[in-house]
């Protein structure tokens, strides 16, 4: 694995948002969900598409905190634009495993 200076990790703007809406993607390949993330007054709310449906479902999201780039550009995810990366870890069978603070935070919050 190659190093990198701290100024490329400043690059990457991640931010704590909480979930206002979470939807199941129509027409996805594989199954995902589609969020509605509030990031406080700064950035205010943003759209993200993430495969989560083996750990969560749409109403347990609801209300959570999650963590997410909010610097890529979107990205088109078959009829859905999502504007942010919603970060997770896979589990043992690949499923992702959202990354999240252990304690509620301001949302807009950027990860240092």
């Amino acid at each position: 694995m190659s190093t990198i200076a701290y100024d490329d990790f400043a690059k990457v703007d991640i931010r704590v948002g909480t979930v206002r809406t979470a939807r199941p993607l129509d027409g996805a390949r594989k199954p995902a969900i589609t969020l509605e993330i509030d990031f406080g007054p700064e950035l205010g709310i943003k759209k993200s598409s993430a495969q989560l449906t083996a750990h969560y479902t749409p109403e347990s999201l609801i209300g959570r905190q999650v963590a997410a780039v909010v610097n890529f550009p979107p990205r088109q995810i078959g009829k859905f634009m999502s504007e942010v990366l919603t970060l997770g870890f896979p589990d043992r069978e690949g499923a992702v495993v959202l990354v999240v603070p252990d304690k509620q935070v301001p949302d807009g919050g950027k990860l240092f």
